[in-house]
């Protein structure tokens, strides 16, 4: 019950825009996200050096969520990988990842496929992201895990 209290005021507090982006530094932002989730802190490589314009705390909870959903899916052995794209970053996981039929369905409000998840940690991340008005997409990882690609964001030169 703490659980879903606290995601329903996480989903509440999010908001429908972001007014303030700042720089964000996307390693030391993960770096700080991996201590209030369950995975490893050497399950988890940033492969890119990069800063966007974001609200940093809504920012801290995609991360958080995306480690935390792959370590609730994948095992407490899962490795993440994050990295920049073109027009925005990825979070991958060599977790068992998502079908394709079900790809469509994982951002609706209470989808889970766990018997302890409330299926709020991704309705979590696409609000965050669409308040950034962002995009979000999921495929399947090189390893054959879920791939999380957030496009449309703005980078920041260091």
């Amino acid at each position: 019950m703490e659980v879903i209290i606290d995601e329903t005021l996480t989903l509440a507090k999010q908001g429908d825009t972001v007014d303030q982006c700042e720089p964000v530094v996307i390693p030391q932002l993960v770096e700080s996200c991996v201590t209030v989730t369950d995975i490893d802190e050497d399950s988890i490589e940033v492969v890119d050096e990069f800063t966007i314009k974001a609200d940093p705390n809504r920012l801290a909870h995609v991360f958080e969520n995306l480690c935390q959903n792959s370590v609730d899916h994948g095992g407490s052995d899962v490795s993440v990988t994050i990295g920049k794209t073109t027009d925005g970053f990825y979070v991958a996981d060599d977790g068992i990842g998502v079908p394709p039929d079900e790809q469509d369905e994982i951002f609706e409000t209470g989808y889970t496929t766990s018997q302890d998840g409330t299926g709020s940690g991704l309705q979590i991340v696409n609000r965050v992201v669409e308040a950034h008005n962002w995009s979000i997409s999921i495929t399947t990882s090189a390893s054959g895990g879920a791939r999380f690609d957030i496009t449309g964001v703005t980078f920041v030169e260091n």
